[in-house]
This record gives structure tokens, C-alpha cells and sequence, in this order.
């Protein structure tokens, strides 16, 4: 990607099909070390392009740490990992105060180091291993771009990209992440086992001396032009109305709300779902070389934004309905596009 931001309509063509040969470089990068996994590659280029921050879920050795590590450097980012444990406190991933002597003046003074946090990629690994407290310092940064520490404000180098792993299994001594913190993550992403033939090939390469090595694909700057660039593509009215309804029609206390949802669905996803489907669609649209996105890219997109966002009721628990089960059933509703947004 050219350096010298897009300033005319061809331009931004110009750099869509650009932003696709470079998506499908770092498909070809990625698959040096990365065995299958491509709708998760897929998810992560999408988030970042968008501004957005992930949360994978997976069963341990399924290559989370390492597919973000690679992804770091072939986007030539700073990568910061943090494990997250229960006896981690703020300033261990902000930065904290050490005193010193200034040899100037004989005097003690006070000199901020700062923390983890302050990097362009970060693997925050086994977020519900850590208290409420530490999950907040890491979500402000996450919001706002900024730290605060000390009694000052640092702003966060961009681009700023989070991703967040959880384990499924272990939930003994964790600390789940309350709904109004899940809903700052674009993604909800979720790991699954390899196929047969992925293991074997992931078994062939990891236990012989096959030692690949990345080629840098896009630049922090490109890549900032690029999130400009996914904000100024066009869409259709249609595609935003399409987005609202299926966002508005998890809503339990909303007239018109299915019976299902009425009987599965405590609380359903908030505008900030609908916001992140019109920017994913847009994204996908753009890393698939099209100059605007349609209501697939809507749906494509529906399950990572909206699986973390419905809080399901006793009833669903009772009949085994998860999330990402009513999502799905609204994906299929033939008459969703024609629903008033109001």
C-alpha cells in the first residue's frame, strides 16, 4: 500500500485492490506457520481494519498466541503479550512510578516506566484469570486509546489492537467479564479443533526443522490509512436498515420481537452491535476487493458481533439454546430485511 493518503475516488478503488493483494499475502505469510484456521485470519484483519479489538476462545494449543505473535510481525507492529493471573494489578500493564536520584541535583524524584499496555498489538492472554480491577485498566485503554497513570494521561500509539484469549474449559478461580465489559470487543471469535488432515500437517511441521520466516506485509501508517479508508466506503440504505432490524429484533421488550426471543433472551445486543455490523461489512467488503458491502457481508459478520452480546435467559439454559443458536435462527428469518428500523 502506497504511503500517500487516498484523496479522489479512484484512489480509494485503487487501494481496495491493493488492500486485497495484501490480504491475500498475509493469508500466504501466515500459512507458512498457521495450519487452516482461514475465517479466523479472516475475523482478526477485519477487527483491525475496523478498530476493533477481539476476544478468541479456544481450548488450549490451538495457536492463539502464536497466530497473533506472527501477525504482529508481518504487520510490523509493536506485540505485547500479558498473562493475566488473579495477583495482577493495574500498574502491572499500565506502568507504575520507581523513585530515583537525579545527579543534577542530589534529589529523589519520581520517573514513570511504562507497563505492557503500551504496544500496538497485545495478547491479552487468559483475561478471566485477573480481577475486575486489572479487566478495567485493560478495557479503559481499549476505549478510549489512552492510559492513565501517575496523574497523567499517555495516548496510545496507533493503530492499538487487543486481543483477548479465554479458555472454555477451566472456569475454576476465573473472573467472567461482565456483558457491559464483552461489549467493547468487536469480535467474539471462536477456535475450533483442526480437521484431520490440518493436524496431521500441523504434526508433520512443528516436529521437523522446517523454521519459516515472515515477510513484513503492511506498515502501522498503511495500516491507519487503511481503517480511514473502511470508514469512507459507501453503503446502502438497505444494507443499514438490514443491520438495525436483525440487531433490534434480539431485543425481548421490543413490539413485534419474536416468541423465541421473548422466551430465550434476557437482554438483547445494543446499538453498538449495529455499529460494528456496518463497519465489519464495510471491511469485509474492501479486503474482498468490492467498493461496497452487502447485506451478506451483514450477515457474514452477524455471528462474532452479536454471539457475546444476547444474554440468555433460565429458559434457554434449560433447553440447552445458546447465543450464537438464536442468532442463527434470526439469520434464517426470510422477512428480516423488510422490517421497519423504527
Amino acid at each position: 500500500m502506497p504511503d500517500k493518503k487516498p484523496s479522489t475516488p479512484v484512489s480509494d478503488v485503487e487501494a481496495v485492490t491493493e488492500l486485497k493483494g495484501a490480504r491475500d499475502r498475509i493469508a500466504d505469510e501466515l500459512g507458512k506457520i498457521i495450519v487452516g484456521q482461514h475465517e479466523v485470519i479472516d475475523q482478526l484483519l477485519i477487527a483491525l481494519l475496523s478498530r476493533g479489538h477481539c476476544l478468541l476462545i479456544g481450548v488450549p494449543g490451538l495457536a492463539k498466541t502464536l497466530l497473533v505473535n506472527s501477525l504482529a510481525k508481518m504487520l510490523d507492529l509493536k506485540f505485547s503479550r500479558i498473562q493475566f493471573t488473579p495477583d495482577l494489578m493495574p500498574s502491572d500493564i499500565t506502568g507504575t512510578e520507581v523513585i530515583e536520584d537525579d545527579v543534577s541535583t542530589g534529589k529523589k524524584v519520581f520517573r514513570f516506566i511504562q507497563g505492557p499496555l503500551f504496544a500496538q498489538i497485545i495478547l491479552a492472554d487468559e483475561i478471566n484469570r485477573t480481577p475486575p480491577k486489572t479487566q478495567a485498566a485493560l478495557l479503559q485503554a481499549m476505549q478510549e486509546h489512552e492510559i492513565t497513570a501517575a496523574g497523567q494521561t499517555f495516548t496510545l500509539e496507533e493503530p492499538f489492537f487487543v486481543l483477548a484469549t479465554q479458555n472454555p474449559i477451566e472456569q475454576e478461580g476465573t473472573y467472567p467479564l461482565p456483558e457491559a465489559q464483552l461489549d467493547r470487543f468487536m469480535f467474539n471469535i471462536w477456535l475450533d479443533y483442526p480437521s484431520q488432515d490440518e493436524e496431521s500437517e500441523i504434526v508433520r511441521t512443528t516436529t521437523s526443522e522446517y523454521e519459516p520466516s515472515l515477510d513484513l506485509v503492511l506498515t502501522g501508517k498503511q495500516i491507519i490509512e487503511l481503517q480511514r479508508l473502511a470508514r469512507r466506503v459507501p453503503v446502502s440504505e438497505h444494507v443499514v436498515t438490514y443491520a438495525v432490524a436483525l440487531v433490534r429484533r434480539t431485543r425481548p421488550g421490543r413490539e413485534g420481537s419474536p416468541d423465541y426471543i421473548k422466551q430465550w433472551v434476557t437482554w438483547g445486543a445494543g446499538p453498538r452491535a449495529s455499529q460494528y455490523l456496518i463497519i465489519g461489512a464495510k471491511t469485509r467488503a474492501i479486503l474482498d476487493g468490492r467498493s461496497t458491502p452487502e447485506v451478506e457481508d451483514v450477515r457474514a459478520v452477524a455471528r462474532p458481533v452479536m454471539r457475546h452480546r444476547l444474554v440468555t435467559s433460565f429458559n434457554a439454559a434449560a433447553e440447552g439454546v445458546t447465543a450464537l443458536d438464536i442468532v442463527e435462527r434470526l439469520l434464517q428469518e426470510p422477512d428480516l430485511a423488510k422490517t421497519p428500523a423504527a
